[in-house]
């Protein structure tokens, strides 16, 4: 099960270039259900994400380098293209009524910079191991607006806008 939350980015973060980035590159072989090919770094993978929008079931499955690519030319609409950076919460902090211990969570955001033709766009995604944390989460200072309902943030409904 997949529970993320996604949001749209006020500023990078100072010196992103200190984390971690994995190069992404995404195509849909459908999106209703969402059928997706993914190369990360030399790692390539077919994925199935059922209906949901914080919460969704997510299957991934290892592919070759000649599969990814053989599917690849099947794909619908744009292809995805990103750099995803691996940023850890250093101290996260949750809404009054939430009971944890906070020393015990251990949170990253991947923060997507999308390629053209999206190159205006940011998202940053948290995942979560509940929906009760995930609802209590309490966002950074550099995030902007809470995108987790929205489908037009999905990258599924990008890949199949006109540009």
């Amino acid at each position: 099960m997949e529970i993320e939350r996604k949001f749209t980015v006020r500023a990078l973060p100072e010196q992103l270039g200190q984390y971690p980035v994995r190069h992404i590159e995404q195509a849909y072989l459908n999106t209703d259900p969402v059928v997706r090919i993914r190369k990360q770094d030399e790692e390539y993978y077919l994925t199935y994400k059922g209906k949901g929008l914080l919460a969704r079931e997510e299957y991934n499955l290892p592919l070759n380098e000649h599969s990814y690519y053989h599917l690849r030319e099947k794909a619908d609409g744009n292809i995805i293209a990103k750099k995803r950076y691996l940023i850890p919460v250093e101290h996260p902090t949750f809404t009054s009524d939430y009971q944890t211990s906070v020393d015990q969570v251990s949170l990253t955001i991947e923060l997507d910079v999308f390629d053209a033709p999206f190159e205006n766009l940011v998202i940053a995604e948290v995942e979560f191991p509940d929906e009760a944390m995930a609802a209590a989460f309490c966002p950074v200072d550099w995030f902007s607006e809470d995108v987790t309902n929205d489908p037009a943030y999905h990258n599924s409904n990008l890949s199949r806008q006109k540009i």
